[in-house]
């Protein structure tokens, strides 16, 4: 394997994370491009390295030597788990950064890949990767149980209006829980404060941030917001 052979594969080792990790950067996720770059080159060395050993070996052994390929490469795979599970954490009963550790896992795969010199197969994969990662849930929407909370003043006007939205719309309402904070005795019952938890099912056609911007056009409702508890 000359040198020239080698370069190539590193610097596309490191186009191929750095593209993938430029869309975890646009959404703000925990492991972004210099990390999805790294951990492709990282991958794509043990791989260079696990090639160049053995070539090495077979060189001076003239053929004579069984190799058992593969080892430093399934360290890394089996490695990469802690940089995954650093992506990962946990508030509110709610786990975030799955897709990030997955995406992770995928780049050093690739970069074992390209390290091996299989450029177009990575190539084509992770052009597979990006499709999941941007255009898969603009395709395919999964209607999920949305838990709902809106506060609100004027009880006797808001929550009819609350009502009739939910209606007109088809939103299924699951569940429903309530609390009222009450406020001083001198002040009138329609400035008490009023929490509504509600547990929703959303049509296929209607978007959560949609039903936020219809709620908030009352002026009587002061928070709309998804609870995970």
């Amino acid at each position: 394997m000359v040198w020239q052979e080698v370069l190539i594969r590193v610097v596309a080792a490191i186009a191929i994370g750095v593209m993938i990790g430029i869309e975890r950067e646009y959404k703000n996720r925990p492991a972004g491009m210099r990390t999805h770059g790294l951990v492709c080159l990282g991958a794509a060395i043990a791989a260079l390295l696990e090639g160049l050993l053995t070539q090495s070996i077979a060189a001076q052994a003239g053929g004579a030597v069984s190799i058992s390929m593969g080892r430093l490469s399934a360290q890394v795979i089996s490695g990469i788990g802690f940089l995954g599970a650093g992506t990962i954490f946990i508030a509110q009963k709610k786990i975030s950064g799955l897709t990030t550790a997955a995406s992770l896992w995928n780049v050093a795969c690739l970069g074992l890949m390209v390290g091996f010199g299989y450029y177009y197969l990575a190539l084509f994969i992770s052009f597979l990767i990006m499709i999941v990662l941007v255009a898969l849930q603009r395709v395919i929407r999964v209607n999920t149980i949305k838990r709902v909370e809106i506060r609100f003043v004027n009880r006797a006007s808001t929550l009819p209006y609350i009502n009739q939205y939910l209606q007109q719309n088809k939103i299924k309402v699951l569940d429903i829980d309530f609390h009222i904070e009450q406020q001083p005795e001198n002040l009138r019952p329609e400035e008490h404060m009023y929490t509504n938890l509600y547990t929703l099912h959303l049509p296929s056609g209607l978007h959560f941030s949609d039903m936020v911007n219809a709620l908030s056009e009352n002026g009587d409702i002061t928070t709309v917001r998804t609870r995970n508890v």
